[in-house]
């Protein structure tokens, strides 16, 4: 039977207990945070857990937990101010003769914390603020051991390193943003189609999935705090969106562009004959991609098949073999909160741990239901306890989620990439909503009054269009993937995923 990930499994424990402190007011003396600790705790006290001593270093499940959440409360440029100030005060770093033997015990644990926070929130060290503090702290041991100063140097060169691979930005032309998309179906010799560049469905399910972990590689845990983090806690949880999120909202392109590039590849043929055999073609790769654990690009193939335009040309699918299809829907049935989805999740997610094979360890989410999970988990994270605590038991709810996902993005790809694959995905023009429509209608006649009357509207703003720019069919679409849309997609799908 498939398991439910615990923390232990999600990190490897430090196996040490926590420092006897004080507790504040409220809070219970002498058990731990983690396993079977308070369930809440004032900040200062949480911030106090994550300082080592010569004698003390917080467990990794800890600090991966308490990194992640707690820039709900505070920024983390001003927790590494914080943790560095407590480390000089407590161990006395500010004072001319240092006691040489209890820095030499405490000097590593210090690096420690750093290298694990450098290695896991890179991002958080952007500003040359925060590179300062890490310099003063490590330079007030230094003189104890040069050997700080060396692993000093190392750990800001791997985060320099990091930093410049995660600046690179996801793998894809610039010009997958922006595509072109066709408002009308252009002539055969325009346009180039995804079964004259790859007719494997086999092939493009495990290219696609090379695109996925290429671009879930580089959302940073942070990235899912972030996106739904009010500037006041306390406040409503409407998300707050920066240049910290670009990753997380690429993603989100991607999928929206995905789903409409099948509606696309569908409604492009004039014979339903070839638009049935590439929907059949689709219903293979998504097969496929459901055995290889890419949820993301089996829901958005399901999507794009599912779209108006691509449901409604009824003609077509009368000439395609539906039964796998049926299976497929059922697998991401929404019913019961995606309960089925659920099932198969936890499926791949057992598989993984007790893999044998690089393949075996693949995940790729369902990303929107990841967003909807996790936003709800936010809310429980920001909103204090009436005594002023905060939840920190909602604190390891949230890090064991994207604890799992920071495990799933690591994997491996065992695919070969295939560069004129990859690319046709990124750069194929694809139609916009309205181009989708009116393809739709050439293939099939409108069958209502409604249909009717949305193709003459079409129609008549498509003339416009092609006579303003004197002919050319290929124009570039705004209406799917802008920046405000992307947001609102983040945003809805708290509420459009809930069943």
């Amino acid at each position: 039977m498939p398991r439910t990930l615990s923390t232990s499994d999600m990190v490897t424990p430090g196996g040490l207990s926590l420092p006897p402190t004080e507790p504040a007011d409220g809070e219970q003396a002498g058990q731990p945070l983690l396993d079977g600790a308070p369930s809440s705790a004032s900040l200062d006290t949480l911030i106090q857990h994550l300082v080592p001593t010569a004698d003390y270093y917080p467990e990794k499940a800890y600090i991966f937990t308490f990194l992640l959440s707690s820039r709900l409360f505070i920024e983390p440029r001003e927790l590494l101010a914080r943790v560095c100030h407590l480390c000089i005060e407590q161990q006395q770093l500010d004072k001319p003769e240092l006691d040489k033997a209890q820095v030499r015990k405490f000097g590593p644990k210090l690096l420690q914390l750093l290298a694990e926070w450098t290695e896991t929130f890179p991002r958080d060290f952007q500003e040359a603020s925060a590179i300062g503090h890490l310099e003063d702290v490590v330079g007030r041991i230094a003189p104890c051991d040069e050997a700080y100063r060396k692993r000093m140097h190392q750990l800001l060169q791997a985060l320099h390193q990091r930093l410049a691979l995660l600046g690179q930005g996801p793998e894809g032309p610039g010009g997958a943003d922006k595509p072109v998309s066709y408002r009308t179906k252009p002539q055969a010799s325009i346009h180039r189609e995804l079964l004259g560049v790859c007719s494997d469905p086999y092939t493009l399910a495990q290219q696609l999935t090379h695109v996925e972990l290429e671009r879930l590689r580089h959302i940073g845990p942070e990235e899912f705090v972030q996106a739904f983090a009010s500037k006041e806690p306390l406040d409503g949880a409407q998300p707050c969106f920066s240049d910290k999120t670009n990753n997380l909202e690429a993603y989100v392109k991607w999928f929206n562009r995905l789903c409409y590039l099948v509606a696309t590849e569908i409604c492009m043929p004039a014979k339903k004959k070839q638009r049935a055999q590439v929907i059949e073609f689709f219903i293979d790769v998504a097969r496929e991609c459901f055995n290889i654990g890419n949820f993301n690009s089996l829901m958005a193939i399901i999507s794009g098949m599912n779209m108006s335009p691509v449901s409604r040309l009824k003609k077509t699918w009368a000439k395609v073999k539906t039964a796998k299809f049926f299976i497929l829907e059922h697998q991401m049935d929404p019913t019961g909160n995606f309960c089925n989805y659920r099932t198969a999740l936890r499926g791949a997610a057992h598989r993984s741990l007790t893999a044998h094979s690089s393949r075996e360890k693949i995940v790729i989410p369902f990303f929107s239901l990841l967003i909807k999970d996790i936003y709800f988990l936010n809310e429980g994270c920001a909103n204090r306890l009436p005594n002023g605590h905060v939840n920190f038991e909602k604190f390891l709810e949230l890090a064991k989620q994207v604890g799992e996902f920071v495990t799933w993005k690591q994997a491996d790809c065992p695919f070969e990439q295939n560069p004129s694959i990859t690319h046709y995905l990124h750069t194929a023009p694809i139609f916009s909503e309205d181009g989708l429509y009116l393809a739709s209608y050439e293939s099939e006649s409108p069958e209502n009054q409604t249909e009717k009357e949305r193709w003459k509207s079409l129609s008549t703003c498509s003339q416009m269009w092609s006579s303003s720019a004197c002919g050319n069919e290929i124009y570039f679409a705004f209406c799917f993937c802008t920046q405000q849309n992307v947001r609102s997609i983040l945003h809805t799908a708290t509420a459009s995923l809930i069943y």
